[in-house]
């Protein structure tokens, strides 16, 4: 009987931080079950008359911070939907690139492949946008360019978080104060004079108390989270930023949030989000490459790739 086989378009495998990789731990726990892993990049992703196809590489993969991956062949053009499955790690920008992609992998999954998460969901389902379908878990947000609403924001909130739509890691994101030092600078730079639509927050005092990545796989919680606490001086917790995880059980709140929310990304055919939670408040759904499980792994004894796979084979 043939191996199953599952395709991983992700960011290069040599840059990765592979004690910490969520993808590499999504490969050990396929190759550890016996599918046959099969490397791509973005750009070796291509349509030809329409038809979806790939040069992949046959990946093998080892749990070792100083040797994580070999390439076991040569590349090989084929048909994407001849995989059985495929994985959409790439991370973000959010840009022209990456939505090419999931219209290429689209078709991959209408000529056979299962793919994760599934690409027209990954297109509609902006991390920061998406949680407008669940406004009454948010706290007061607004998502514009005009600089006018931006600024009656801060005045009717005096606290605020701006960002851009299509960032990650923390990039881009500025907290403004009361006194509203540099809101003007703040809005101009990240709409780049009202030409981008970005996301403004209220300001939430309890992210002293960590940004909580919350894992989502096939619709249900991870009873564990990664609170992210940032580094002193420092308004962002994202680990990209230099913050610290630190792993805990959900609160009740933390689970009626995920019951909340998993239906929906479930319908959607998004098997793998990562929740992010600051106190009582959803503040992003992420959906592209969600991290932090190895995390929660080491600390739980869990082994969350392990269901991403199970629920994929499922």
């Amino acid at each position: 009987m043939n191996a199953k086989t599952l395709g991983v378009v992700m960011d290069p495998i040599a840059a990765i931080h592979p004690y910490k990789d969520t993808t590499l731990a999504l490969l050990l726990a396929a190759q550890k079950r016996g599918w046959a892993l099969h490397y791509l990049e973005p750009g070796d992703l291509w349509l030809a008359d329409g038809s979806a196809w790939g040069r992949t590489r046959p990946l093998t993969v080892h749990d070792d911070n100083t040797h994580w991956f070999d390439f076991t062949g040569p590349a090989t053009a084929r048909p994407l939907g001849t995989l059985d499955a495929i994985l959409m790690r790439v991370d973000p920008p959010f840009d022209l690139e990456y939505v090419t992609a999931t219209w290429i992998l689209e078709r991959a999954a209408e000529q056979g492949a299962q793919v994760v998460n599934r690409p027209d969901s990954l297109r509609d389902c902006n991390e920061k946008a998406f949680t407008a379908w669940f406004s009454e878990l948010t706290p007061p947000t607004l998502i514009a360019r005009d600089a006018e609403q931006l600024r009656a924001f801060h005045a009717e909130h005096h606290d605020v978080i701006y960002k851009p739509l299509n960032g990650m890691g923390g990039q881009g994101v500025f907290r403004v104060q009361p006194d509203g030092v540099n809101l003007g600078s703040v809005i101009e730079q990240l709409t780049a004079y009202g030409r981008h639509t970005i996301v403004a927050q209220k300001f939430l005092p309890a992210i002293v108390d960590g940004d909580k990545r919350i894992l989502m796989v096939d619709g249900e919680a991870v009873p564990y989270c990664l609170a992210r606490l940032a580094k002193p001086g420092e308004t962002r917790n994202n680990l990209a930023a230099g913050g610290h995880g630190e792993v805990r059980e959900l609160t009740a709140r933390d689970r009626a949030i995920a019951a909340r929310v998993g239906p929906e990304l479930k319908r959607r055919g998004l098997l793998f989000v990562g929740l992010d939670v600051i106190g009582d408040c959803l503040t992003e759904i992420n959906v592209t490459s969600p991290t932090c499980s190895r995390e929660i792994d080491a600390a739980r004894g869990t082994d969350i790739a392990g269901q991403v796979i199970e629920a994929i084979d499922r």
